[in-house]
């Protein structure tokens, strides 16, 4: 059995610039919220502040509280 190659045909390649009109886009960044890394870290201080001050509570309470404390910082 034979094989043939299909033959592809290109467009020819304009110049920069020319015949189009270049408009210059807008770059927009996106604020991200916090990282895991940066949530882990401030729920980390929380508790070595409520377990210095000997208060009871949770791990997820203080994930809770960093998490807030990103939000309020935010506004």
């Amino acid at each position: 059995m034979k094989t043939t190659k299909a033959k592809t045909t290109s467009k020819p390649k304009m110049a920069s610039g020319a015949g189009k009109s270049v408009k210059s886009k807008k770059v927009t960044t996106i604020k991200s919220g916090p990282s895991v890394e940066d949530i882990r870290a401030k729920a980390q201080e929380i508790y070595n502040e409520r377990m210095a001050r000997g208060e009871h509570g949770t791990a997820e309470g203080d994930w809770h509280k960093a998490e807030q404390f990103f939000k309020s910082a935010k506004k």
